[in-house]
């Protein structure tokens, strides 16, 4: 039976007037691209003044919120104090990747405060001691955090099919994981009593696309995410949230078929979009090493190299061929890439461009776009640190007792 507000107890209305109120003035300081001051607070929320200082004067006891210096130029009236977004909390991200490590600590204002990214070649390894490796860079790492900074919680980002409400990694092609519980081996990497959530990587590198900072939105709502690393993975984003689908896998492009008769694919299928256009795919169709970089393939490309030029066209065709489906399927024609397609995007856009447009029923009234706005290393590990911060958000109240 539905409970009705009258039926509630006074003090506990107020107690939810007031967690719900906090929340509503931490997000708005949050979301300004600038400072805000106690009265831009009052008018952008609909709080009286008097109601809306008192919240942010618990918010700034708290350390939820900070003051900023007071404007220097001279004005009529009592110079305002800004209002930014507290330094005293952050969160931890956490990636495993075939090819990296990574972990990175990031606070309330999306600011860096510490990182480590460390490369390696992860195929096949032994889970107990990747972990044991990555506890090793995260133990460092915390090591050397600034006095005071207090951790929130934290996430572990992992390229594959993630169970995240049991914490399983169910299947992990490129890693040669399956059916891994990550809960003991999380015990091993980070302080007792720091929670981390588990996600699929590309899901949480799109919230670094989707968020400019904690709870600030970036310019693109709507789009197609590709993240490109040895293999490619994918996420869905509406509205700027990453839609997972009923199950919480949704997003798989890396594994959407472009060629049946295609060679076969770690998952088990065959002619698998990543095969054609992986990171690894593409440097040994043009005839490099796998530790080369996307830049070395570019050079070749540049310099008309034929079995360079060669990977990267049929790279942008796979690309077209799978995208171009996808687009069709949820019509969202905004594509951005990350990863090393981010740092290919000039040379596979015209391509990739023109192969949507011939394929897209929808492109003849709106033209596929890709775009490329670059980003962290281990994107994955920042939008772990950013969706435990979107907690805070949510419910500043838990951190102010």
């Amino acid at each position: 039976m539905t409970q009705r507000l009258a039926d509630v107890p006074s003090g506990a209305r107020q107690s939810t007037l007031r967690t719900t109120n906090l929340g509503l003035v931490l997000r708005t300081v949050c979301a300004s691209a600038g400072p805000l001051s106690r009265s831009d607070v009052a008018a952008a929320t609909g709080m009286t003044r008097a109601t809306a200082a008192r919240l942010v004067d618990e918010l700034l006891a708290g350390g939820l919120l900070d003051e900023g210096e007071r404007d220097p130029l001279p004005r009529r009236g009592r110079p305002a104090t800004p209002l930014l977004p507290g330094a005293r909390f952050a969160a931890l991200g956490l990636q495993v990747d075939a090819g990296l490590l990574a972990a990175r600590v990031l606070d309330l204002r999306g600011r860096v405060v510490a990182e480590r990214v460390e490369q390696a070649d992860l195929r096949g390894s032994e889970p107990a001691a990747t972990f044991a490796r990555l506890g090793g860079l995260t133990s460092g790492l915390l090591a050397g955090l600034p006095a005071g900074l207090q951790l929130v919680g934290g996430g572990l980002a992992l390229p594959g099919v993630v169970d995240e409400r049991a914490g399983v990694l169910l299947r992990a092609p490129n890693l040669g994981w399956s059916d891994l519980p990550t809960a003991d081996l999380l015990r091993r990497v980070v302080p007792p009593g720091l929670a981390l959530d588990l996600g699929n990587e590309a899901d949480l590198a799109a919230r670094t696309v989707a968020q400019e900072a904690p709870g600030r939105a970036g310019p693109h709502r709507d789009f197609l995410y590709l993240s490109g690393q040895i293999g490619i993975g994918g996420a869905i984003v509406l509205d700027g949230r990453v839609v997972t689908g009923s199950s919480g896998w949704a997003g798989e492009v890396g594994h959407v078929c472009v060629r049946p008769d295609g060679p076969a694919c770690s998952c088990g299928s065959t002619g698998c979009l990543e095969l054609y256009a992986g990171r690894h795919a593409l440097l040994r169709a043009a005839g490099l090493p796998l530790d080369a970089s996307p830049g070395d393939l570019a050079r070749l490309v540049r310099d008309a190299d034929p079995a360079a030029t060669a990977a990267l066209e049929t790279g942008a065709w796979a690309l077209g061929v799978a995208l171009a489906g996808v687009v069709n399927v949820v019509g969202i024609p905004t594509v951005v890439l990350g990863g090393h397609l981010a740092e290919l995007a000039d040379l596979l856009r015209p391509a990739l461009e023109g192969h949507l447009a011939g394929r897209v029923l929808s492109a003849r009234w709106r033209r596929p776009r890709i775009l490329s706005p670059g980003g962290p290393l281990a994107a994955g590990a920042t939008g772990a640190a950013l969706r435990a911060l979107g907690g805070v958000l949510a419910d500043p109240a838990d951190r102010l007792g």
